[in-house]
This record gives C-alpha cells, sequence and structure tokens, in this order.
C-alpha cells in the first residue's frame, strides 16, 4: 500500500485494482481554531472527528448507491477509519462544488450588501478552484469553459448531480429535525468508464446543520444523525 498524498483531513494510499485507500483524519478545516467547512486551511485537531465523518460518509454514499447514484465508495471499515473506493480523476486540478440553501459563510460575506445573513437560497450551486494559495477563489460556468476545464454541458451535468444528491442529504437530516444551510462536495470521473462520481466525503467536516436555529458542530451532529 502506497501512500500517494497527505490532505488536509485524509491520507490516500494506492491499492490494486483501480482502487484507492483513504485514512480519516481528526483535523477539520477552519481558522483561529474555529471549524469553518469552507475554509482551506486545517484550523484544528478534535478526537474522534475522523470516526465521525466516516460513519456519516459510509451512510450517505451507502444511500446513494442504493438510489444508484454514482459515487466512488465501494467499502468502508470504521474500526480502521478507512474507506476503499474507486479510483477517480478530479475535475481539472481538483475543484469543489457548494450547494447552498441558506445564505451563511462565505455568500453572506460577499454578498452582505444584498442579503440578510441566514436567508433562504433556492439550491445555489457554485464552483471553486482548490487553490489554498489564492484561497479557493469561486469560478464560473464560462470561466470554466474558456479555460478548458469543464464544457456548459458538463457544468450542466454537475449541477444537476449536485443538487439531486444534496436534496437527499437536505430530506435525510429533516428526519431527525436538523436543517442543512449549505454543503461542500467533490466530483471526479471514474478512470474506468469515464463516468461522472461523487467523490470524497460527505460528513459535518463539509456541511453546516442547525437545528431550532443552532449551529451543530460535526460530532454533535454525528451523534444527533446516527443515534
Amino acid at each position: 500500500m502506497q501512500l500517494i498524498y497527505q490532505g488536509k483531513t485524509k491520507d490516500v494510499y494506492q491499492l490494486d485494482n483501480n482502487r484507492i485507500l483513504l485514512k480519516f483524519k481528526d483535523d477539520v478545516t477552519g481558522e483561529n481554531g474555529v471549524f469553518d467547512p469552507g475554509a482551506n486551511t486545517v484550523g484544528l485537531t478534535i478526537d474522534g472527528a475522523g470516526k465521525s465523518g466516516l460513519k456519516m460518509t459510509k451512510y450517505f454514499f451507502e444511500l446513494l448507491n442504493s438510489l444508484q447514484i454514482p459515487t466512488h465508495y465501494v467499502s468502508a471499515d470504521i474500526d480502521d477509519v478507512s474507506m476503499v473506493v474507486k479510483n477517480a480523476q478530479v475535475l481539472g486540478k481538483g475543484l469543489e462544488v457548494i450547494c447552498r440553501y441558506k445564505a451563511v459563510g462565505s455568500f453572506y460575506r460577499r454578498y452582505a450588501a444584498y442579503c440578510q445573513e441566514g436567508q433562504d437560497l433556492d439550491r445555489f450551486v457554485e464552483v471553486t478552484i482548490k487553490d489554498d494559495e489564492r484561497g479557493d477563489p469561486v469560478i464560473s460556468q464560462d470561466a470554466l469553459a474558456m479555460l478548458g476545464i469543464l464544457r456548459k454541458e458538463q457544468y450542466d451535468e454537475l449541477a444537476d448531480l449536485t443538487r439531486k444528491i444534496c436534496d437527499i442529504v437536505k430530506a435525510e437530516l429533516a428526519k431527525k429535525g436538523l436543517e442543512l444551510y449549505d454543503i461542500k462536495l467533490e466530483f471526479g470521473h471514474d478512470v474506468s468508464n469515464n463516468q461522472l462520481i461523487l467523490i470524497d466525503e460527505i460528513s459535518g467536516g463539509n456541511m453546516r446543520v442547525y437545528k431550532n436555529g443552532t449551529y451543530i458542530v460535526p460530532l454533535e451532529l454525528e451523534k444527533a444523525f446516527l443515534s
């Protein structure tokens, strides 16, 4: 098993047969010791965050697979805090896709002159470039096409799949009285057939969830959702 990449919240290992092992860490993104799923730096370490994130990821990926939604998920080992996935080629040099149901986080910071914090958004999808040096800038559909990263029809497929996945996640959370404000996803192409698939994770570490107007931190979210 060869280590091929050390990420902020996971280490990535090469396996045989076009499979990858993701080893979840207890590091989470944020700034100055405060968790922020939209941050591009590791802000703090929370004991048990890796296992918590994997438990939620396993739940959601197995649900999506059962609904015939394409993902990279193969299996998970909770005790080993690891997940086996299909090998996938990331979009461009790495993109993140955010689906927003409420005006919070970086969206509100950018557009506060035009909106109220927490106001409803209609499944607003935006794409950012994974580029720590430049602060993960937002990129438009036209720019993605002009720079040869995604053709417009590919963007439409990506946005449609994002909304479909996020609506499922939102509905599942709502069953426990939890409200999804926003969520960040990643996609890639399955190297075996070039199909667009969901990759990375779905956990408290890449979403903002509230209950009765109060933000739920990642570990508490996992307990509230899976209990």
